[in-house]
């Protein structure tokens, strides 16, 4: 997750909608200073988030080691996901991204906690469930999007977003982590971020 600190300090720093203003980031694949409403590439076998001019994502867009990220927000509220299923999964914590990841040719599953992305193994039978009982997640771009769970809510809080998002989220996690269990920064910082979301999906 190199970089989350400068992505997450850009992104909270101007909307997504905002000009042409610099901030002082650069591409990191040629150097270009770029706007604050910039794009982001996937790199698939260290899955890391690169901020791209608009010539390096168009010409780095198409390479095997690269994948543009999403572009849509859908606010899911209506996902059928019981406890158990959940609990089939064994994800540790109720905070998580499902993505379909080419790089390794299966759903991975992601949780942010205060070292970075933690990956664990997901069960394929669980998967095939949940798309079973929710269709519209065979439409998940693959390295594109993911499918982002928040069961710390109540009622918990489901999205499909862009992958680059889904690490915003991380370095979010990472950086308002205090003491032991997180701290009242990092839950308000948790429901700030996916108010944001539902805001985005709205808009849409």
């Amino acid at each position: 997750v190199a970089g989350l600190r400068r992505f997450r300090g850009a992104a909270a720093s101007a909307p997504r909608s905002a000009g042409p203003t610099r901030t002082g980031e650069r591409c990191d694949l040629c150097g270009t200073e770029l706007p604050a409403d910039h794009r982001h590439l996937l790199q698939l076998e260290e899955r890391r988030i690169d901020c791209a001019c608009e010539a390096c994502f168009a010409l780095r867009s198409g390479d095997p080691e690269y994948r543009p990220t999403g572009t849509r927000v859908v606010w899911l509220d209506g996902l059928e996901m019981s406890d158990e299923l959940w609990a089939s999964f064994q994800i540790p914590i109720g905070l998580a991204f499902l993505m379909r990841s080419s790089a390794v040719d299966r759903v991975a599953a992601l949780y942010p906690s205060p070292a970075g992305a933690t990956e664990c193994e997901l069960y394929l039978e669980s998967w095939n469930q949940l798309c079973a009982d929710n269709p519209v997640l065979d439409g998940l771009e693959t390295d594109g999007e993911a499918l982002i769970v928040n069961r710390l809510a109540d009622p918990p809080q489901y999205a499909i977003a862009p992958i680059d998002d889904c690490y915003r989220l991380v370095g979010i996690v990472k950086t308002s982590w205090e003491g032991i269990s997180g701290g009242a920064g990092l839950e308000r910082a948790i429901a700030g971020f996916f108010d944001e979301l539902h805001e985005r999906a709205e808009a849409t």
